[in-house]
């Protein structure tokens, strides 16, 4: 229970301070942001590992790059949806994507 809490908190943390370093992102505040991360949270281990198995094929020919970019419009979906968090395009979300993925190995490996 607390590895969960952790998570989402560094989540939320990453999110938070993100759009001071990414142009295209933005997040309306701290209770915005924890909400995110728990969609966030939601959708990782709801969609991404079923739409993980569907684009198996073109993962396979890009040798795993493309699951980057199913990083980035998962990431992108779920800013089309909560009010306060916004992404401005496709590369906002591709760095953004790719700095939650990061929190999240840092977490997962200090716990």
């Amino acid at each position: 229970m607390i590895k969960i809490l952790v998570h989402i908190g560094a989540t939320a943390a990453a999110l938070f301070f993100m759009p001071s370093f990414i142009d295209g992102i933005s997040v309306a505040g701290t209770y915005t942001a924890v909400i995110v991360a728990l969609i966030w949270g939601l959708v990782s281990i709801t969609i991404r590992p079923i739409l993980g198995l569907l684009t198996l094929p073109i993962n396979l020919i890009t040798f795993g790059l493309f699951s980057f970019i199913l990083n980035a419009l998962l990431f992108w979906f779920v800013a089309s949806f909560v009010q306060g968090f916004e992404v401005a395009g496709f590369v906002a979300a591709l760095l953004g994507s790719v700095v939650l993925t990061l929190v999240s190995w840092v977490v997962d490996a200090a716990l």
